[in-house]
Order: structure tokens, then sequence, then C-alpha cells
């Protein structure tokens, strides 16, 4: 039998579980919009386009809405990265559950920005995690949790595109054991490694200190890099005559740096390269007044970037 479901969401996963409750035939009571002039006019222009009822993603704040979800006889709230905290009135209110999906792996990475800070921090692996929602920011007994490898090309929009496409899946399959067995949907314990709540900060606080090894800065940059969309937690910036540059794409050339941590160097092919602790790094592209643009075009051999 097809569940009623309210819809929390915001970006291209909460736009793709929407399509997908609609062509699985489920009804969606409301759909609450997160940012509807960026990161949720997708959502919002399909949900007016299926005549389905708006509200402002902020209303799951609000313990009155309880009620109202109860008089819709909601089966199902799904919150699909909205940044609303979902008061515990509200999370108890359908009567199957509410859940939450997390582009990262839980305990370990719970809060905002988790892909910048698994790739900063030089993870090979990375994670979605669909979990119920309780009183506390992340902590709910896991429905389901998907890991997958991450290399050294990888980027901040490519792990999270990766979460993506993972995540609406569980999301679906989640829908399916609802609708056939509602008392046999998963609820594990969460466990592993140390949690840590990552709040609005940035790796390295978003700055660039070229005495950290070559595999650091890059890490750094590739977690940032989301091009060609705005990166969600900015560049991380150097200091280059008098302003502030930001470092976007970046590769380890495995050459044994030979002048100090900073130093501008040209390499064949029109490229330029930094110097780090242990090697020189290629800056391929910064990003200068809000604009990605060639490092070649901005940086020049015999110059010293410092650091941010």
């Amino acid at each position: 039998m097809p569940l009623n479901v309210i819809l929390v969401g915001a970006e291209s996963a909460a736009v793709t579980v929407f399509q997908n409750l609609i062509g699985d035939g489920h009804h969606v009571a409301a759909v609450l919009v997160e940012n509807p002039e960026t990161t949720g006019a997708g959502l919002l222009d399909r949900a007016r386009a299926a005549g389905v009822p708006i509200h402002p993603a902020d209303r799951v704040t609000d313990p009155g809405f309880a009620d109202q979800i109860r008089a819709l006889g909601v089966d199902v709230l799904l919150n699909v990265h909205s940044l609303s905290v979902v008061d515990s009135e509200v999370a108890g209110a359908p009567s199957i559950g509410s859940f939450n999906l997390h582009p990262g792996p839980l305990p370990r990475y719970s809060g905002l920005n988790v892909v910048t800070w698994a790739i900063a921090e030089g993870r090979t692996s990375h994670g979605v995690t669909l979990h119920w929602i309780d009183d506390r920011i992340d902590t709910g007994p896991v429905v389901e949790m998907v890991e997958f490898p991450v290399d050294d090309n990888d980027t901040g929009l490519s792990v999270f595109r990766a979460c993506i496409a993972r995540g609406v899946e569980m999301v679906r399959r989640l829908m399916a054991n609802a609708e056939a067995d509602a008392g046999g949907i998963a609820a594990i314990p969460q466990a592993g490694e140390r949690r840590v709540y990552r709040r609005a900060d940035r790796p390295g606080d978003g700055r660039v200190d070229w005495s950290a090894t070559a595999g650091a800065i890059h890490n750094l940059a590739r977690a940032s890099n989301f091009g060609p969309f705005p990166s969600p937690t900015g560049h991380p910036a150097a200091r280059y005559e008098g302003r502030d540059v930001g470092i976007v794409g970046t590769a380890p050339t495995g050459i044994p740096a030979d002048e100090p941590a900073g130093s501008v160097s040209s390499l064949t092919g029109g490229q330029v390269a930094v110097a780090a602790a242990d090697e020189w790094l290629t800056v391929r592209t910064v990003a200068v007044d809000g604009r990605s643009v060639p490092a070649r075009t901005v940086l020049v051999s015999g110059t010293v970037v410092g650091n941010g």
C-alpha cells in the first residue's frame, strides 16, 4: 500500500527522492524546502508542478507542526540534505517514523561539511548513512550505511555525487521496506570510531600552509573543489601580492622541492608549481575575485606565495 510522506530537503538529492516517491506511487503530503532561492529551487519547482503543498523547511523545528503531521496521517518524514533540525515531537509524529539522509559515515563524520573534512583528512573511503531521527543531531539508529572508496583524484564534488547516488537508492529501499513491513525496518545503534561533530568550520581554517606536505595541501584543495559549482566552504586561501588567492586545482608532482616552501616555478607545458615541504605541487587553477582561472595567469615563476 502506498505511503503518505512529508519530504524536507534541498539540492539534487531531494529532487531525485521526490521524483522517486511520485514515480513509485507514494503520496507526498507536503514538501518543506530549504533555501528555496538557491539549493532548494529545483525541489520547489517540482513540488509546484505536481501540485504538492509547500512549506519552509524550518517548520520542522516547531513542535506544534507535529499536530499537523498527525492530522495529515503521515506515515514517513524524510529529511534529505536539509539543515533544519527536526524537533523531537515532529520526529515522533509520523506513524512509521522520521529518517535523515546524511552524506557521511556515522558516527565518525556527523554535522556539517563532512565530505570536505573526510577528503582533507586523507580518507581513502567515505560513506552515506540513512538513520532514524531522534532527539539529537545525527545520532539516531542506522537503517543502512554504505561506504565506497575515495582516491587521490576525487574532489568534494565527485564524493558528494557518490553520496547522492547511493543515498537516494537507500531511501528508495527504505520506502519499499516500509511499505512491505514497517516493523522490519532496521534500527542499528551507531558504533565505531569516536564521534566528531563538525560545525561550520573549515579544514585548516581555510588557509594554506606551504610548509605542509604536498599531499596534505592537495587534499585540502580538492576537498573544497566542487567546480563548476560554488564551494560550500570556499577554497583554501594563500597570500599572493597583497591579496588572497584561492587554491583550487592541484596535483603532486613527485619531484622533490629544492626551493623554500611557497616558491613558484614553471613546469613544461605552461603549468606552474609551488614548493611544499617535501615536493613541488602543481597548481592548475586558482580563485581570484570569485572566479576560477588558470594559475599560470596569476602566479609568476620566481615569486613566492605566502601562507594564507
